[in-house]
């Protein structure tokens, strides 16, 4: 079947809404990759075809079905043939999204260590591809390794970064026979451009203090500099890894994580009026104000439910950490809902597999995705705004319970 030589766009989603296929994106995803192959003939050769042109430099031979496994499906392309040399599109078929050759390496590795037949046709259903060919996965899987070990190794140059978002996320991995889980150690930053980046990746086997210890100190040794704030959730032994690794960086206790944790400790009848007292801390027009209006709710919670009062008043401090910031920042650094978003990306991934055969795998997975979202922040907008981030790096704050000070940010070092 040959490719068509030229698109119209309006007639082809006519044509298939009319007929209302099933299959209008694996249609849609052929009809524009041949067109594209077909122009891309038409350079080498030096003449449309069927035309007559004395720049020609060579013809069209006919067409050869190749097929191509994506996420829509395993669609049949039809490759232009030469009569004089070769023509084969290397940009669409060896140098697949990152994500897609890791979710397919993945797999192949999972067959390799022998995860169960049924298991793997789901995956490789999931993947929308008919087979997989060992040799060409572990091409595939030298290349994305080498680009993603790239990209974890980076030097952190484009600081310094004023504020940083971290998590954990557990997953579950084969190790000595057993299914463990593990927590996969993930930051991102703003850089001095204002753009968003993540800054590392690991994997550690406990989510503790030693496991962060090091996460951050592996950053700081690649560049990590100018940290003024690390907004997470209550993370065991972040806190203190902050401490050692990042002196003169303050923590922001996740405002939404922290809510989930105190309703917990009140009737289920009076989480709606507690969730409701607590919001209006945070919305509040300046600093004074919020901490005014969170006496106040202290106060009222502490009539009724006098132990999630201390609690709420242990946690002040920390939730309050966004108010020494500018107030056009605040919804952006009070939680940690920039970072969930980032994670529902990973589980959309993850998920596919369910149990990875190693940590090698995880890395590969993960950081590919992760990669790809750098590239994309890149393209996009900035996050921050260049004049008020300045301002934020200036802003006073306080770490040690002592007199605030302005701290200059331009090197944190480990």
């Amino acid at each position: 079947m040959a490719a068509t030589e030229s698109l119209n766009v309006a007639d082809l989603l006519g044509q298939h809404l009319e007929s209302a296929s099933p299959d209008v994106l694996r249609a849609m995803v052929k009809t524009f990759a041949d067109a594209l192959m077909s122009a891309e003939a038409v350079a080498l050769c030096g003449a449309g075809y069927g035309e007559r042109s004395a720049e020609r430099a060579n013809s069209r031979n006919g067409y050869r079905q190749r097929e191509w496994d994506t996420r829509a499906g395993t669609i049949e392309l039809a490759i232009p043939k030469l009569r004089s040399g070769s023509y084969f599109p290397d940009w669409l078929l060896q140098h697949r999204r990152r994500a897609e050759q890791a979710l397919v390496s993945v797999v192949a590795t999972s067959y390799l260590l022998g995860v169960s037949t049924r298991r793997m046709e789901k995956l490789v259903e999931q993947l929308g591809v008919k087979q997989l060919s060992k040799s060409q996965v572990s091409e595939m899987a030298r290349h994305l390794d080498a680009q993603v070990e790239a990209f974890r190794n980076r030097p952190l140059d484009a600081g310094p970064y004023t504020f940083v978002w971290t998590d954990a996320l557990v997953i579950k991995v084969r190790e000595h026979g057993r299914t463990v889980n593990v927590h996969a150690l993930v930051a991102v930053g703003v850089n001095a451009d204002g753009g968003r980046e993540v800054l590392g990746l690991d994997v550690a086997s406990d989510e503790d203090g030693a496991g962060w210890l090091a996460f951050l100190r592996s950053l700081t040794a690649r560049g990590l500099s100018g940290v003024r704030l690390i907004i997470s959730d209550a993370h065991r032994g972040l806190v203190g890894a902050i401490g050692a690794a990042l002196p003169g960086a303050q923590w922001q206790r996740c405002r939404t994580h922290y809510l989930r944790n105190l309703l917990s400790r009140v009737p289920k009848s009076a989480q709606p009026w507690v969730a409701t007292l607590v919001r209006t801390i945070f919305d509040q027009p300046d600093a004074i104000a919020v901490s005014q209006q969170f006496d106040r709710v202290l106060g009222t919670i502490a009539e009724k439910f006098p132990a999630a009062a201390e609690h709420l008043d242990d946690a002040r401090a920390d939730l309050l950490a966004f108010t020494a910031f500018p107030r056009e920042l605040w919804r952006q650094i009070w939680s940690n809902n920039p970072q969930e978003r980032l994670n529902k990306e990973i589980r959309r991934r993850t998920d596919v597999v369910g149990i990875f055969p190693n940590r090698d795998a995880i890395i590969r997975l993960v950081g590919a995705v992760l990669a790809e979202q750098t590239d994309e922040w890149v393209e996009g907008r900035r996050y921050m705004g260049l004049e008020i981030l300045g301002k934020a790096r200036l802003t006073s704050i306080n770490t040690d319970g002592h007199d605030n000070e302005i701290i200059e940010t331009t090197a944190i070092a480990a």
